[in-house]
């Protein structure tokens, strides 16, 4: 699932584990993307919504909200829907969190 939605993104991943710790990059390819993320119940653009709030939200994760931001529009979500799904959390997760999630949706989305 996760070279379909973003297959740079995985490329990534592995290459960079890779030399350290080879099974953390096995185990999110096939525990997060391969067990969770193909479940019923929710549709990939829905997903990549709720991922994009949660690391809105953790904060210190600019690198995988840049990716998922590139695989939430890959999966058919919208500028608008990303931008609004960070703007919610500065309710939730404070506006620091999302002031930092904007700037790197900015980028990601190549906006201005």
């Amino acid at each position: 699932m996760l070279r379909d939605i973003n297959p740079e993104g995985m490329n990534t991943l592995v290459r960079n584990l890779e030399p350290i710790a080879p099974d953390l990059a096995r185990f999110v390819v096939e525990f997060a993307y391969g067990d969770v993320y193909t479940r019923e119940g929710l549709s990939p653009q829905q997903r990549e919504l709720c991922i994009i709030a949660a690391l809105t939200a953790v904060g210190d994760c600019k690198p995988q909200l840049h990716d998922h931001i590139e695989a939430a529009c890959n999966v058919g979500c919208t500028a608008r829907e990303i931008i609004e799904t960070i703007l919610m959390m500065a309710v939730y997760a404070g506006f620091p969190a999302a002031i930092n999630a904007m700037d790197t949706a900015k980028r990601a989305l190549d906006i201005g």
